[in-house]
């Protein structure tokens, strides 16, 4: 197992003494590092999802700009449906829509049964590669 640079969160959520409280924020990469506004403009939500090298950039840049004491990995809970054959598009300005609901049992029967070792790769890769 690699050893942590930085094991604050991990000592604190087992309740050791720590000599600071951990920070981390949700949505660490966000709207306010120029960093990633400038990936923001160049790449779609969902590359910079599905790109590991894209993921864990965006994934770093708090821990490098910020100096929180966490990594939270760039994805998002749709990159699920999308693995299931679910089209979900991401709006500028208006967040998720998926173009057709699952309404009826016929909606359900024709999603894909994901393997996430297949379908979601990509987030595993980008866990790796974080971790170095």
């Amino acid at each position: 197992m690699t050893q942590l640079k930085n094991d604050l969160l991990l000592r604190a959520l087992r309740k050791e003494k720590v000599e600071r409280p951990p920070v981390w924020m949700m949505r660490q990469a966000g709207r306010y590092l120029p960093d990633y506004i400038k990936l923001r403009e160049k790449y779609d939500f969902f590359t910079r999802c599905q790109t590991p090298e894209l993921a864990t950039e965006i994934t770093l840049q708090p821990i490098d700009q910020v100096g929180v004491d966490a990594a939270i990995i760039f994805s998002d809970i749709l990159v699920i449906p999308q693995a299931m054959g679910v089209e979900v598009l991401m709006e500028e300005g208006r967040g998720p829509s998926l173009p057709k609901t699952i309404k009826t049992q016929q909606d359900i029967d024709v999603l894909k049964t994901a393997d996430a070792e297949h379908h979601l790769k990509y987030v595993m890769d980008a866990l790796a590669m974080t971790k170095r």
